[in-house]
């Protein structure tokens, strides 16, 4: 997420963002935007990202920079993916470009955390969710005889906060016995946007076939040791072999950073959860805390980090902890 303003003379004479995958990036929208080209040769250009450098789904942006006759750049943070990772800047400062890098830098690694992580740790940006009551339990003590549908702990406001992050991340990870015992959707449907990828945890195949995971409905990865998981191909739906004997979590973020997917909430279960804490792959972490009592149940996750934020949603209590 790029944002870029050209100013002439101290007013805004353009200003552009990143269009969807595969369209012009913000210097360019912002460029194109000028109504009066001759004024961009006495402008200047900031952007909240260095400019790139190389062919991909578009032209490199300095190149535009540097036809367009711009005299300055400002820019706020410089760009780790290896394609540029510092020679956007290189390349304007070779064309006689004044360049100045890492203003509101902070602010800008913030906005594209997600971006940052994906390409300098090789992994996506891991969002750990949960809502646990006041004595600390996630679900409530369950039998064979358990109705299969969700305990809920957090009141509606928390259920469509959660909806507008899964709107806003690219994937999902819940575990097998929270398909079993919840048969959750994992999609968006107390907000607006699109749905996440979902990701299924099933090592021995003990997940039903006629699940709300599987309605092909939204695209769906499946965590298997087995090459055969239904007796007919299902649309929408693909396998991704991992060896439960080795370490899960580490399989899993090398398998969705060769999927290219930047993003992901893990909402469950406690298994799932407290293995991504063990390996200590986590970014975030956002618990809901409700007004029940459960005495007895599954226990919540357990988890030191530091507090980022904590803030009521009515009765319940939204607490964010980063590692």
């Amino acid at each position: 997420m790029v944002g870029c303003v050209i100013v002439c003379d101290d007013k805004i004479i353009g200003e552009g963002y990143t269009s969807p995958y595969g369209g012009n990036h913000a210097e360019v929208n912002a460029i194109e935007s000028v109504k009066d080209k001759s004024l961009l040769e006495s402008a200047v250009l900031y952007v909240s990202l260095e400019p790139c450098n190389h062919f991909g789904k578009t032209p490199p942006c300095s190149n535009l920079i540097v036809y367009s006759k711009l005299s300055k750049v400002v820019i706020g943070i410089v760009d780790n993916n290896s394609l540029v990772a510092g020679k956007g800047v290189e390349h304007l400062k070779e064309n006689g470009i004044d360049v100045v890098v890492g203003v509101l830098e902070t602010e800008c690694r913030e906005i594209n955390k997600r971006f940052f992580t994906f390409h300098q740790k090789k992994r996506p940006y891991i969002i750990l969710k949960w809502a646990e009551t006041k004595d600390g339990f996630i679900d409530k003590k369950r039998d064979k005889n358990s109705i299969k549908e969700p305990t809920w702990i957090s009141n509606k406001y928390a259920q469509q906060l959660v909806h507008k992050w899964r709107s806003e991340e690219q994937s999902i990870l819940v575990g097998t016995n929270t398909v079993i015992e919840d048969n959750p959707r994992l999609n968006v449907r107390s907000w607006h946007g699109e749905n996440p990828i979902r990701l299924v945890l099933d090592n021995s195949l003990r997940i039903p076939h006629d699940v709300n995971v599987f309605d092909s409905s939204v695209k769906t990865l499946v965590f298997t040791n087995s090459k055969i998981l239904f007796d007919d191909e299902k649309e929408n739906v693909q396998l991704e072999l991992l060896d439960y004997a080795k370490k899960v979590p580490e399989q899993i973020c090398d398998i969705l950073f060769r999927n290219e997917i930047q993003s992901i909430i893990i909402e469950g279960g406690a298994q799932t959860l407290q293995s991504f804490i063990n390996a200590n792959l986590w970014d975030e972490a956002r618990i809901f805390i409700g007004d029940k009592i459960f005495k007895e149940g599954l226990k919540a996750p357990q988890i030191k980090g530091i507090e980022k934020e904590r803030k009521l949603i009515f009765d319940n209590e939204l607490k964010i902890l980063v590692p």
